[in-house]
């Protein structure tokens, strides 16, 4: 088991070593349990180990949790990378080709809500790339459920809001 769970650690790094943004744990859930090659409770251990030994860094949210490769772990995946065989390496790379505007949108726009000092709700929307925030917004509300409601609805319109933005204001 010892081994196996260190390619999966492995794998996971190289995922996030391939990529210049975040992933979920959704995202590399569904690459890893879709190829077959661990269960989801080997995954989640694993995470949890890559986490607790500082090789890989979360960020969670009330939406999901964002998975960052720290420089200990790319250290690491340098000197270990060979335990990967060539073919995991080439579906992950395949894997990361043929899903990369689907992944990156899924961790550029970000939305989480919060009850404030005040005792109102405050939904906190953000579009960002390349590590740049391009659109950093925060409304407050009175009721949770109106705070909720901009956040779920925040992925489908920011595209329509941002632009809106830039038409009225440049």
């Amino acid at each position: 088991m010892s081994e196996s769970l260190t390619l999966y650690k492995l794998i996971i790094l190289y995922m996030l070593n391939k990529v210049n943004f975040p992933l979920t744990n959704v995202q590399i859930s569904n690459f890893i349990l879709d190829q077959g090659y661990t269960t989801y409770f080997n995954l989640q251990q694993a995470l949890f180990e890559l986490q607790d030994s500082n090789l890989i860094r979360l960020e969670k949210t009330q939406k999901n949790s964002r998975y960052f490769i720290t420089a200990e772990g790319v250290q690491t995946l340098d000197y270990f990378h060979n335990r990967i065989s060539p073919a995991i390496q080439e579906d992950i790379v395949l894997y990361l080709k043929e899903h990369k505007i689907e992944l990156r949108n899924d961790v550029s726009v970000l939305m989480d809500y919060y009850r404030t000092t005040s005792g109102e709700y405050a939904a906190h929307c953000v579009v960002q790339e390349q590590g740049s925030d391009l659109i950093d917004l925060t409304m407050t509300f009175p009721l949770k459920k109106q705070a909720e409601s901009i956040c779920n609805h925040w992925k489908e319109k920011y595209q329509d809001i941002y632009s809106y933005l830039m038409d009225e204001l440049l």
